[in-house]
This record gives structure tokens, C-alpha cells and sequence, in this order.
């Protein structure tokens, strides 16, 4: 927080670019290293036949066998040649005959090899289009991440920019409506009212905006504190003319006013008053003791107070439920919450974490002066439990394991439960009781 919001947005605006750069090196190398398919070469046709018909027709030369041969000079002329040539043309018919086996067998290996080419040459194709078409989804897919990015940076803004730039619009309001004040008050020479309320007792020692910053970033949003306030509703509901003493952001009032509860809120930090009245709800500001004194005894129908009395001083706090005491109906319900300090988890990572904490309540302790102010059907009701993560871890069970082990165990279990009981209870709690 001790950068300028000038520096702050020159940094980040500095780290944007440079992150802009390197994306954009990063897609230009992507897309000069992009495949190009290269041309692959036709499949070659099938032959019709590869000329295996004719040689199939032509092999035997001896289609008859051996010649048949006829009586007289002619048959004798014709035994001579046959006896001359006979034995040459067989070999030569048994040459052709597995020569034709040959090329026949060869044909038919060509035909095979022709169609497993034009397949492969087809699937390399198809693949080499594919990788194509991924390249470019890709490189598209790419391109659009700066768009999705930027959009995701216009809708987020930045966690840290977005809480600068909400203390800063709180700290204008609350500085334009000091202004209207204190020309309303008479201008100078008149002191601005904002200036006596940061006196009073039980206002914030933070400056009030800063400590609407405060409450959103380490009490919770809205929506968590809203829910965590329904449990009240019930005890509430049939009330009129219920007050919220502190009431902060107004989480409750809200929840009062959507059931139709007629209730009004008091905060002595102005900032928290002006987000109340930007919302339509009634609130005034104010101290709590101060706002009770001016009203009627017997005139509330109910009280509740919300991580507010441990900011009161010990004779502050007393004067307050004495006060509460005659401005409530018989029969009204006070409702006090507040951190655990028997919490060792809420004392130190919630009460010391708050400069305006004036001091831890145990719960004893309140529930003893509410009793003593008068009221009857006191009781305590602890809330938020600690998780079991936060908790001391209990030793399992072993089967079979010796009496030593067991006895060592069962120790460290009982002072884990002890440890577990004091110091990771529950986080808050809220006395309440009946006027």
C-alpha cells in the first residue's frame, strides 16, 4: 500500500507489455515453424492384364503333345524330325510353362504392391491435410487467448488496482459529504461534525474509510457475513423497532428489511453510514451509548450488537447494558456478539489483527455483566467452530499395538483434546438474553 496508484498503474501497465512481447515472439516463432504438406506423387495406375494374357496364351508350344505319326514315307520323314527335335521342344514347352508361372505370379505382386501405394499415398495425404488443419486451429486457438485474457483482465481488473480504487471512491464520498457538512454547519469557524463523532466513544480509531477497506478484506464480503447473520432472523423476525448497534455494511439490516422488520442501524464511522444510506437502509451515526440515551425507556423491541462491544472501554460497556437495560420492552431480545478470546485462533488471528479492538471479552465475563444489568435468560451460544485443519491432529488407533504405544497414545490424545477445548473452540460467540 505504500506504492502511488500513478506507480501502481505504470507497473503493472510495464509488466503487461513485456508479457504482451514475449507472447507475441512466442506466436510469431509458432508460426513461422509451421508444416507445410509437401506435394506427394501420384499412386501409378494398375496395368489392365501387364500383357499376361497373351503369354498365358501363347506358352505351349505343343498344345497336342507329341504328334501322331502316319504309315509311309511321310510318317518315317516325320518320326526322323521327331526323334531330332522331339526332346528340345519339351524342355522348351516346360521352359515357357514356368516362365508363364513366373510372370504370372509377378503380375499379380505388381497389381498388389500398385493398390497398397495408392493406399498409403491416399493415408499420407489425408494425414499431411489433417496436420494442416491442426496447425491452424492452433494457431487460432492461440491468437484468441490475448482477447479471452484481456477480457478476463477488464472483469477482474486486478484484485489489488480494484482495492485501491474502492478505499480511494470511499475516501472521495466520505470527503465530499464532510464537505457538505461543514458548509451546512456554517463554514469556517465551525467544526465539521465528523471531527466531534471521531471523539466519541466506541468510534473508530482508524480513519473511516480506510476501515470500510478494512472490514471488506479481513472481516469478509457481504454475502459471507449476511450468512452468517441469518441464525439472528429468528429471534428477530417478530420484533419492531429493532436497533443494530454497529451495524457496519448493514449485512442484518437488509436481511430485517427483506422480512419486513422495522429496524434502524447506528455506526459511528461515517463511511460505514454512507454504504448503509447508498442502500436505502436507516442509519444514523453516532455512538451506541449515546444513541440509547436519547430514546425512550421501554421503547426497543430489540438490540443486537455485532463484533462491536470489544471495542468498548470496561466502563463504557457498563453504562451501555444498564443503558439497554431501560430503553428495551419487557420481554425484548438483546443479542451481543463478539470474538472468543478463549479462541487462541481468534485472539490471534482476528483480535490483535484489528487496531480498534479495545479489549477481549471472555465469555464469562459478558455473560456476567449482561446478567448483573438486569437481564434474565442469559445464555451463550458459541459459533464458527474452528476446522478440524486448524486442530491439534489425534493419534489413530493401532491394532495390535503394544500397552506402552497405548498408553503414550491415549496421553497425547487427552492433552490434544485439552489443547483442542481451549485454545481451537469456536471463533465467536453471542450472549443473549430477554429484557
Amino acid at each position: 500500500m505504500s506504492e502511488r496508484i500513478d506507480d501502481l498503474t505504470v507497473r503493472l501497465e510495464r509488466e503487461r507489455l513485456e508479457a504482451d512481447r514475449l507472447y507475441n515472439d512466442a506466436l510469431t516463432a509458432l508460426d513461422q515453424a509451421l508444416m507445410t504438406a509437401p506435394a506427394l506423387p501420384k499412386a501409378p495406375a494398375v496395368p489392365a492384364d501387364g500383357g499376361t494374357e497373351a503369354l498365358n496364351a501363347a506358352w505351349d508350344i505343343l498344345p497336342g503333345g507329341a504328334p501322331a505319326v502316319e504309315g509311309g514315307l511321310k510318317g518315317r520323314m516325320q518320326a526322323l524330325v521327331w526323334r531330332m527335335l522331339g526332346s528340345s521342344l519339351e524342355r522348351q514347352k516346360q521352359f515357357n510353362a514356368l516362365l508363364v508361372e513366373r510372370a504370372n505370379r509377378q503380375a499379380s505382386l505388381e497389381a498388389v504392391h500398385t493398390r497398397t501405394l495408392e493406399q498409403l499415398t491416399s493415408a499420407v495425404a489425408a494425414a499431411f491435410e489433417g496436420l494442416d488443419r491442426f496447425q491452424a486451429h492452433l494457431l487460432h486457438y492461440l491468437r484468441t487467448i490475448t482477447l479471452y485474457v484481456d477480457s478476463k483482465d477488464r472483469s477482474l481488473a486486478g484484485p489489488e488496482v480494484k482495492e485501491r480504487l474502492a478505499l480511494t471512491e470511499q475516501r472521495l464520498l466520505s470527503l465530499r459529504r464532510e464537505i457538505e457538512r461543514f458548509a451546512a454547519a456554517g463554514g469556517p469557524g465551525t467544526a465539521p461534525p465528523a471531527a466531534a463523532a471521531a471523539q466519541q466513544v466506541g468510534a473508530p480509531s482508524m480513519e473511516p474509510a480506510a476501515y470500510v477497506g478494512f472490514e471488506d478484506r479481513f472481516r469478509g464480503s457481504q454475502a459471507a457475513i449476511r450468512e452468517r447473520v441469518e441464525e439472528y432472523l429468528p429471534l428477530l423476525s417478530t420484533a419492531t423497532d429493532v436497533v443494530d448497534i454497529g451495524c457496519g455494511r448493514g449485512e442484518l439490516l437488509d436481511l430485517l428489511k427483506a422480512r419486513g422488520v422495522v429496524a434502524r442501524g447506528v455506526d459511528a464511522n461515517p463511511a460505514m453510514v454512507e454504504v448503509c444510506a447508498a442502500r436505502g437502509l436507516q442509519v444514523e451515526q453516532g455512538d451506541g451509548l449515546g444513541f440509547l440515551e436519547h430514546q425512550p425507556d421501554a421503547s426497543l423491541g430489540g438490540l443486537i450488537a455485532i463484533q462491536v462491544v470489544e471495542h468498548f472501554p470496561p466502563a463504557y460497556l457498563l453504562r451501555f447494558l444498564e443503558t439497554a437495560f431501560h430503553k428495551l420492552r419487557p420481554g425484548a431480545p438483546i443479542v451481543l456478539e463478539t470474538l472468543n478470546p478463549a479462541c487462541w485462533l481468534a485472539f490471534f488471528e482476528t483480535y490483535l489483527r484489528d487496531l480498534t479492538h479495545e479489549r477481549p471479552l471472555h465469555p464469562d465475563t459478558l455473560r456476567f455483566l449482561v446478567q448483573a444489568a438486569g437481564f434474565s435468560s442469559v445464555d451463550v451460544h458459541f459459533k464458527r467452530a474452528v476446522p478440524e485443519g486448524d486442530r491439534l491432529d489425534r493419534i489413530a488407533d493401532r491394532p495390535g499395538a503394544d500397552a506402552s504405544w497405548t498408553a503414550v497414545a491415549t496421553a497425547v490424545n487427552a492433552h490434544a483434546d485439552k489443547l483442542n477445548a481451549r485454545l481451537f473452540s469456536s471463533a465467536d460467540y453471542a450472549v443473549v438474553g430477554r429484557r
